[in-house]
């Protein structure tokens, strides 16, 4: 099975997306937009720049931990990982987003 977008709107009406893996562990996480149609042009970003290597940034946290963005084509962020232990499990993440990111399915979480 592949991945999917599950698509959240919270309590002050914006809304969020996640990656998730098959197995339903998120791999990536958006920002809070405005309106539906902001997330669901965030998921299309995700989409078209996820298989490309260079969109990736990779980044060490303050306490020794590792994560990554997606950057669409104008260098915005479009998602953040999870933080992980080693550049190993950093690394597996970005692969499983290259992997699952094109899905064209989008789940509403409400």
């Amino acid at each position: 099975m592949a991945g999917w977008y599950e698509l959240n709107r919270n309590d002050k009406g914006q809304y969020s997306f996640a990656l998730k893996e098959a197995n339903g562990e998120v791999v990536l996480r958006s920002e809070l937009y405005e309106t539906r149609a902001g997330a669901d042009n965030g998921i299309a970003s995700v989409q078209k720049n996820s298989t490309n290597e260079s969109a990736y940034t990779h980044s060490d946290a303050s306490d020794g931990r590792f994560y990554f963005n997606l950057k669409a084509a104008n260098h915005q962020i479009i998602g953040t990982s999870q933080m992980y232990k080693t550049a190993a499990a950093r690394r597996a993440g970005m692969e499983s987003v290259r992997t699952h990111g094109p899905s064209t399915v989008v789940k509403t979480g409400d």
